[in-house]
């Protein structure tokens, strides 16, 4: 058997870790806060930063570790897997230079624009409070959208219209991002329905999986702040009623552009997982972001469909023969993410989860540990996203039922969206692009 590595604390890498397990791997874990999901499936786990990197290779070779996938961005976007590869050990993620994708919103904006990738958008970057007024005035500020460069979990980047209202608001936050030095974008703002297509990549080949879409804000109705992500779903097509096939295939083709892109500009091969957050305008396909791995919770809504062997895929991957043998259920799934009450302006933390796990079987609802802590056997919450609850099904709507149900099974000081996944938010979602495109 195969003895793998996972670094990572969060649902994701429980969901990538239950994956590599079913498939044949013996999991090892390693971890900056300790995911109880993770422990139970695994042989040994470290708790420790996910940025020592000498920590991480001496548990590699101390344990024999095969391969190890690397989960959240933070380490890749320093360097983890140059350092490990370096080690002797080969990894699943991209090296630093190509992890820049997500790490550096400049770098990745300039690439498209230098390698003429259709789906970029119009964009320009500052490091001070020189040529911003100017520039607003020139594109209008209900057009404009404010994405600092760096990582910034989801909720950094402010919309017109959404978190800024004014002319002021945005001098007031570039503002605010030239005092922490940090350097921004002022980007044009898309109009439309995003999508997210995640894909497996050995750097060339790109293998695109359902498509997903992600709900970034904490209450129903999209109403409230930006968060890590309250919940998402897939369908049984792998498409949704306002995303075609042409769609994805054009999505896809600028995803392998880029990883081409990667490669001519840096020397370097991007292998591992590419999360492609595009969105769906009148005027066509727009790139969002990319993230360097997979999506928190959007992975769960695909690795568990999976009919390939996620083993295999791996290997493939580090090797750079990948094709496009493996296939996904045809099933829709919904995720659902539980949060403390308060979460994100003010969670509730140390607050007991009671979990009913026979309940939840039988239900046939999936549960992914996030941010919670286990003490003497009992679960308990953190600040941040507790768990994610999943239900997979033929249809949307019965999957849906499937994590509202799951989510019942749960107790404790904590909310979720009940909105996510239901045919009446499709409908919304269906509604808006129609009026879109008849524009």
């Amino acid at each position: 058997m195969v003895n793998c590595l996972i670094v990572g604390h969060g649902a994701r890498e429980h969901v990538i870790g239950e994956t590599l397990v079913r498939d044949g791997a013996n999991l090892f874990s390693f971890m900056s806060f300790k995911n109880a999901g993770l422990e139970d499936l695994s042989e040994n786990v470290e708790v420790h930063s996910e940025t020592d990197f000498q920590e991480i290779l001496e548990f590699c070779k101390k344990f024999n570790i095969d391969f190890a996938v690397i989960g959240p961005e933070a380490p890749l976007v320093v360097g983890i897997v140059d350092a490990l590869e370096k080690g002797g050990i080969p990894c699943v993620g991209p090296k630093i230079e190509a992890a820049q994708l997500e790490g550096s919103k400049i770098f990745m904006r300039e690439l498209l624009a230098k390698y003429k990738i259709h789906s970029n958008v119009i964009s320009k970057k500052f490091d001070s409070m020189e040529g911003v007024e100017s520039y607003i005035k020139d594109m209008g500020e209900e057009n404009l959208v404010v994405k600092p460069e760096g990582l910034t979990g989801g909720k950094g980047v402010k919309v017109f219209g959404d978190h800024l209202f004014s002319k002021d608001d945005i001098i007031e936050y570039c503002s605010e991002l030239v005092k922490k030095k940090s350097r921004f974008l002022l980007e044009e703002k898309c109009n439309g329905e995003e999508f997210t297509l995640q894909a497996f990549v050995d750097g060339k080949n790109v293998i695109g999986s359902p498509l997903v879409q992600d709900h970034k804000r904490a209450y129903e109705d999209d109403k409230g702040p930006n968060t890590g992500g309250m919940g998402s779903y897939s369908m049984e097509d792998h498409l949704m009623p306002f995303f075609t096939q042409d769609d994805v295939d054009e999505a896809l083709s600028d995803m392998e552009k880029t990883v081409a892109a990667i490669k001519a500009e840096t020397g370097v091969e991007y292998k591992g997982f590419l999360y492609g957050q595009f969105m769906k305008t009148a005027s066509g396909i727009k790139l969002i972001e990319y993230n360097s791995r997979w999506g928190d919770p959007e992975a769960m809504n695909v690795l568990p469909l999976l009919k390939g062997n996620f083993v295999d895929i791996c290997w493939a991957i580090i090797n750079g023969n990948l094709s496009n043998t493996y296939k996904f259920e045809n099933k829709a799934s919904v995720c659902k993410y539980l949060a403390p009450e308060g979460y994100p302006v003010n969670p509730k933390r140390d607050e007991k989860i009671f979990i009913d796990k026979k309940e939840l079987e039988k239900i046939g609802a999936k549960y992914y540990f996030a941010s919670v802590y286990r003490e003497g056997g009992d679960v308990y919450t953190t600040t941040s996203r507790a768990m994610g609850v999943l239900g997979i099904s033929n249809s949307l709507e019965k999957a849906e039922k499937i994590a509202e149900a799951g989510v019942g099974c749960i107790k404790g000081k904590l909310f979720h969206r009940k909105d996510v996944g239901t045919l009446k938010l499709l409908q919304k979602r269906i509604d808006h692009m129609n009026s879109l495109l008849k524009r």
